[in-house]
């Protein structure tokens, strides 16, 4: 709230927190081109300098919320994982859907999230990435000691698996099919894949 003067105050009790808060919805209604530190300053209640503590620049804001992105896009996977059968179909699918719910319901932030990590110099985004990615490489080598993949063309198989994901994803997102039929697409992919991707024999 302003202080007596009429001025917003410096001070917030978790700035970083709120700002990042107001930025991701920001970023779901408006998009990150119409993102700046002033307007989320405003809009936490804070002076238009005080962000400026926590993020030096716009730059170093949309590279805090896909790092963000990126542990939550884990922390969606882990949990989705710990609810699984051992199996590697059941845990299969479940990744599979997890991945796929996260990028419907979070696709501005998912965008987001990929552009950063290719930018020169954005080493916290890269290394927040490694632990989603090297979950799902995880997932591949249980595939391949289970006997479902085949275990001489890991890295084929692993991007294949995320094209499989990315594009139903894009497919949900761009409106060409309903996010309804979501659990369906998975299950015929995930048939799809392990079909696919086996040993041959």
């Amino acid at each position: 709230m302003p202080d007596a003067n009429g001025e917003r105050p410096y001070h917030h009790g978790n700035l970083r927190a709120a700002l990042l808060d107001a930025a991701q919805r920001g970023l779901r209604e408006r998009g990150a081109d119409q993102l700046s530190l002033r307007d989320l300053a405003k809009e936490v209640g804070v002076s238009h300098a005080a962000p400026r503590r926590h993020f030096p620049d716009r730059q170093a804001l949309l590279d805090a919320l896909a790092e963000a992105g990126f542990v939550h896009l884990d922390a969606a996977l882990r949990t989705a994982l710990a609810g699984a059968d051992e199996g590697f179909p059941a845990r299969l699918r479940a990744t599979m859907t997890a991945y796929i719910r996260f990028a419907t319901e979070n696709a501005a932030l998912l965008e987001l999230m990929y552009t950063s990590k290719h930018r020169p110099g954005a080493t916290q985004v890269v290394k927040a990435a490694e632990a989603p990615f090297g979950l799902m490489a995880e997932l591949i080598a249980q595939g391949e000691e289970q006997g479902a993949l085949d275990a001489a063309d890991a890295e084929r198989i692993g991007i294949v698996l995320f094209a499989t994901v990315q594009g139903i994803a894009s497919i949900i997102n761009g409106n060409f099919v309903e996010p309804e039929l979501l659990d369906g697409l998975v299950e015929t992919a995930a048939e799809q894949f392990l079909r696919g991707a086996r040993p041959l024999t």
